[in-house]
């Protein structure tokens, strides 16, 4: 009762603070989505962005149900007449401004091929999987048109660029090609050194440069380094895991960074926590495991055997990976607590929510330690962690299965960064238009301060770049977005959190005096009433650490919304904002949940332009 009336009170004083209703509004600048890609030759169920990365200023998005029988770059995309060959595009930003570079085929294409299904980029290299190709062929450059090993076996695709021209370098295969092994299902590039899984492999070798002929131990997957030497690529190692097992899908995922390649093995049972631990018990059934290798000279060795700290059966731990430097986070994508944001409770789960999790491990003096636990903001039922990307101080997070009003399981990615006092969550990314089950995030990429994301499942019919997203009469044709992640804002700090958890705040816009702009608001389900307040001292910041202090007089209301998980609202700014001015934004709603009844939203501080 007293959390009502305070939160009634400030409503009301709030209320009679003049806001310039009728000043003209102009749109202000979007400082987070900057394009929505879409294929220049659209179709039902392309998938286009079902897989996605970026390198500077270059992104490559994969669609690997595209159905061209094009062949190599740049050929005719009309004759559809290959189903499931799938395709690459490529594309180049200028200023902040993108258009599409190439449009890539495999050298081989056929139907059912599902090039496109994995991609890669570092500077002017890009590799691009098929997981499906079916050539016999083994190493680099074989025979492309022997198809006589079986659907599945799988090949990769590398191509440069001169200039803004594309060719391809090579065609890829495993050194012990066998129909099935999913060779390509993951692939990384670094440089000259590339990576490559093939989850479905049956080996039961272990470590680097094991037997590969004994196939006794089913799905237990495999990866393969190749390197180059001018522009000849050559199989440098065949990785397995130290503790090879059935069904435990090594080389789901991959990556390398310079001498550091992590590979994924969601399907891995053992009860090991934490780094290095027993791999002998494997009684918890796809709890799954991540493996960390390492380059010395041409060498590589095992370095690491990664875990949760919370490890739990079917949890998927290692079903994404990425490794920047010394940085690792590791997606487990069916991790069950209820915990949100950063270093929660990892054992809070009353339900069985596959909410999902994802982990953050740093390298020391040579040792990798876990330094995070991350959630999103709201625990329910979202496949957090199904892709994950990391870049300097940032990481990349995707929930393809996320609600977000009536746009049901749009999807969405989470930023978060490492400032002095550890990681916090920055962004929620989320589709301009999304609707249900388009699978925002079910790919993600980073480079900088640039964020690439797929929604493979989108189904507008807009071709080429920042076409129209609200027409949807192309089912599952895929799209894929590029945000800009060097907000004008500050993220000041945690707010309070209520009985449902802390709303989250994010700005899609500067603060310019009269404009439109719009605000991302999450977890806010079941508050009533919301509102977001503004003001121009740094007291009028209510909630930092947790603790309530009133709003100074000199706040002002800027909007209300009734119960909701809203994204994307609009807002008027208020008019005669000097330029310069600091602003300060923080979200109040009452907490039906909540023994206090109040919770608050991150505080943001912002410049006026």
């Amino acid at each position: 009762m007293i959390a009502s009336k305070i939160v009634t009170a400030l409503l009301c004083a709030a209320s009679l603070c003049a806001l310039n209703a009728h000043a003209p509004a102009q749109s202000a600048t979007s400082h987070v989505q900057q394009a929505y890609l879409k294929a220049s030759n659209p179709g039902f169920s392309d998938r286009h962005g079902y897989a996605v990365a970026i390198s500077g200023d270059t992104m490559v998005v994969g669609a690997p149900s595209e159905a061209s029988n094009a062949t190599g770059v740049d050929g005719t995309q009309s004759d559809d007449s290959a189903p499931g060959a799938g395709a690459a595009y490529v594309f180049v930003r200028s200023g902040s401004s993108w258009t599409q570079q190439a449009y890539l085929k495999a050298s081989n294409t056929e139907s059912g091929d599902n090039f496109g299904s994995a991609v890669a980029i570092s500077g002017d290299t890009l590799v691009v999987g098929a997981h499906r190709e079916y050539s016999s062929a083994t190493g680099v450059n074989g025979d492309q048109a022997d198809n006589t090993a079986g659907v599945g076996t799988g090949a990769a695709y590398v191509f440069v660029r001169s200039g803004s021209s594309w060719t391809q370098q090579a065609y890829l295969k495993a050194s012990n090609t066998e129909g099935g092994d999913s060779f390509a299902t993951s692939v990384s590039v670094s440089g000259d050194t590339v990576l490559i899984g093939a989850p479905f492999e049956d080996s039961n070798a272990s470590g680097v440069n094991g037997n590969q002929l004994d196939n006794s131990v089913g799905l237990s997957g495999a990866a393969y380094v190749f390197v180059r030497n001018g522009a000849a690529w050559s199989q440098q190692a065949y990785l397995k895991a130290s503790n090879s097992g059935i069904s435990d899908y090594f080389g789901q995922s991959v990556c390398v960074s310079g001498d550091i390649a992590v590979v994924g093995a969601y399907g891995e049972n053992s009860t090991a926590t934490g780094v290095d631990g027993d791999q002998v018990d494997n009684s918890l059934s796809a709890a799954g495991a991540a493996y960390v290798f390492e380059r010395n000279g041409t060498s590589w060795s095992q370095q690491a055997y990664l875990k949760a700290s919370n490890t739990g059966a079917n949890d998927m731990f290692g079903h994404a990976v990425a490794v920047a430097g010394e940085t690792l986070v590791v997606g487990a994508v069916q991790e069950d607590s209820e915990a949100t944001g950063v270093n929660g409770n990892q054992g809070d789960s009353t339900t069985s929510s596959e909410s999902g999790a994802a982990y953050v491990f740093e390298r020391s003096g040579g040792v990798w330690s876990q330094a995070a636990y991350l959630k999103a903001s709201n625990w329910t039922t979202n496949s957090f962690g199904w892709s994950v990307a990391a870049s300097g101080d940032t990481v990349l997070v995707g929930a393809p299965h996320e609600v977000a009003d009536s746009a049901g399981r749009s999807g969405a990615a989470y930023t978060f960064v490492r400032g002095d006092s550890g990681w916090t969550q920055q962004l929620r990314l989320g589709p301009g238009d999304g609707n249900n089950w388009d699978w925002f995030g079910s790919a993600v990429s980073l480079s900088g301060d640039t964020a690439a994301v797929g929604a493979h499942q989108e189904d507008s019919a807009a071709n080429g770049v920042n076409g129209d997203e609200s027409d949807g009469s192309l089912s599952a044709s895929g799209a894929a977005y590029a945000f800009a992640l060097d907000q004008p804002w500050t993220n000041l700090g945690q707010g309070k959190v209520g009985g449902l958890g802390m709303p989250l705040l994010s700005l899609d816009a500067s603060l310019e005096s009269g404009s439109v702009g719009s605000i991302d608001l999450i977890n806010a389900a079941g508050f009533s009433p919301a509102a977001l307040f503004i003001g121009f001292t740094p007291g009028s910041v209510p909630a930092l650490g947790g603790t309530f202090v009133p709003f100074p007089a000199a706040t002002q209301l800027l909007l209300t919304v009734g119960p909701s998980n809203a994204r994307h609202l609009p807002l008027t700014w208020p008019a005669g904002i000097p330029a310069g001015t600091l602003a300060y934004l923080q979200y109040l709603i009452q907490d039906n949940a909540a023994t206090l009844g109040v919770a608050f939203s991150n505080a943001i501080e912002l410049e006026a332009q």
